[in-house]
């Protein structure tokens, strides 16, 4: 039997897979790849295909396959242990001249999934045509180690050229070798050498293969060396709901990307089901990075999470990256201390869990420390009444910004009498209350003290005269 190769294009359209287990659970991932809209029919799932389903990435119908599922369908992919539903399922499916898919059984098949080698646009597939599953897989294998990851930015960068010479180039046989020439630097790519590299670069440390990595305030630029490399070889992401998109997209090709924010009043997904999904994955040998925006250990539930991890037996590490008073202090290029004003940071939040009002914060609040107020909401009058009452003076700075570090950031100075009048930034926003938020202009001569413009000074280096 021949089979004709093809590519489908399945962005936006329907495809039904029929089960909820792992072998399911690896066809649904595989169709996450393609923009498809994926249903699944089963009445339980693993802990990934609920994930998907909690964040809206799948439709998971919690029932048995019944008569009219397969209609209207693009394809339809049996993956049940019950050979009986299976053939029930194909039967549907060729009733409604849908192709369908029986998973390990190629009688049942109108067509197979090949073994797939991906680095970004580039696609290798390999089909034994139903005969040996296993030696696809072995050749995928094979090529995968052939073909590195970073052939992913190769080709992305010879689709840009080759753009650019269709623009530019008139057709021809010039514009042709031009073409065959670009794709053949492609051909020559050292992956040996680039292997070596990326071997060198690995930092995780045996045995660790579940990362809670801080991702910073949003920019890319912003990112430890650590994080970026982790994101570059990890297999699954779990990201939070606010990890910018610049960030995400330096995850590898393949990387199964599953956000599961919880935004405060918005839950998307439980704390459980983020704990069990890091047992699953981690269960499985897959190197997991667990992102989380600003740093992991500051308001991130790494508490609860490293518990989990530790009661499962899994080995963990903690990647730090900067927290969002930092990056909002930068951005207004305010310093968070000063000697003459403000000695201490406090970190605090007026939120709990699930929607609880934190009543304890304000004994934290002293008016010779700078309060960083995390996810303070859309109640500023409420905050400003409360400090207030707690002895601030109402001509204590204050400084919110939205979006730290990021194209969408947003920041107001204000005081804290005026504070209740602003209206509120959108999340995520960070509050910054204290003297050593004043403005430098603001500072008299008696504030500071006297700088000479000719001096002398000593180091371990030597002596140094400023003239």
């Amino acid at each position: 039997m021949s089979l004709f190769p093809l590519f489908l294009k399945l962005e936006g359209r329907p495809v039904l897979v029929v089960g909820g287990g792992e072998i399911a659970e690896g066809k649904v991932s595989s169709l996450l790849h393609t923009g498809a809209c994926v249903h699944v029919v089963a009445p339980t799932a693993t802990p990934a295909i609920s994930a998907w389903a909690e964040e809206g990435r799948i439709q998971w119908h919690k029932r048995s396959f019944a008569a009219g599922d397969a209609s209207n369908q693009e394809l339809v992919i049996a993956a049940t242990s019950s050979p009986e539903v299976n053939h029930e399922v194909y039967a549907e499916a060729r009733r409604h001249r849908v192709l369908c898919n029986v998973v390990d059984d190629p009688p049942y098949c109108d067509f197979y999934f090949p073994a797939v080698v991906r680095r970004g646009d580039l696609q290798i597939a390999i089909s034994t045509g139903g005969q040996s599953p296993a030696l696809a897989q072995q050749l995928r294998l094979q090529l995968e180690s052939q073909f590195v990851p970073e052939y992913a930015e190769r080709v992305s960068e010879l689709g840009r050229q080759r753009r650019k010479v269709l623009a530019t180039e008139a057709p021809g046989d010039a514009r042709k070798k031009l073409l065959h020439e670009l794709a053949q630097e492609v051909v020559e790519f050292d992956p040996v050498e680039a292997k070596a590299r990326r071997e060198d670069r690995k930092t995780q440390p045996k045995g660790k293969n579940v990362h809670l990595v801080g991702a910073g305030p949003g920019d890319p630029d912003l990112l430890t060396l650590k994080a970026h490399r982790l994101l570059g070889t990890a297999d699954v992401i779990l990201h939070d709901e606010l990890v910018s998109p610049e960030i995400l997209q330096l995850a590898r090709p393949d990387a199964n990307l599953v956000n599961v924010g919880k935004r405060h009043g918005a839950k998307r997904i439980s704390q459980e089901q983020i704990n069990t999904l890091l047992i699953h994955f981690a269960a499985q040998g897959l190197t997991v990075v667990r992102l989380k925006g600003g740093d992991p250990l500051i308001f991130g539930r790494a508490g609860e999470e490293m518990q989990a991890l530790e009661a499962a037996g899994i080995d963990f590490e903690i990647v730090p990256g900067i927290t969002a008073a930092s990056a909002a202090a930068a951005a207004a290029q305010v310093s968070l201390t000063d000697r003459r004003s403000a000695s201490m940071v406090v970190f605090t939040t007026p939120h709990h869990c699930a929607g609880k009002e934190n009543t304890d914060w304000l004994k934290t609040a002293r008016r010779d420390a700078t309060l960083a107020i995390y996810m303070p909401g859309s109640g500023y009058e409420a905050l400003a009444h409360d400090l207030e009452a707690a002895g601030f003076s109402g001509e204590t700075p204050c400084l919110i910004v939205s979006g730290a570090a990021t194209h969408m950031q947003q920041a107001r100075r204000t005081t804290l009498s005026h504070l209740a009048g602003l209206p509120p930034l959108p999340a995520p926003s960070l509050l910054l209350i204290g003297e050593a938020l004043a403005r430098r202009d603001q500072e008299t001569g008696a504030d500071l003290e006297e700088v000479s413009l000719s001096q002398s000074f000593e180091t371990p280096e030597g002596t140094f005269r400023v003239e």
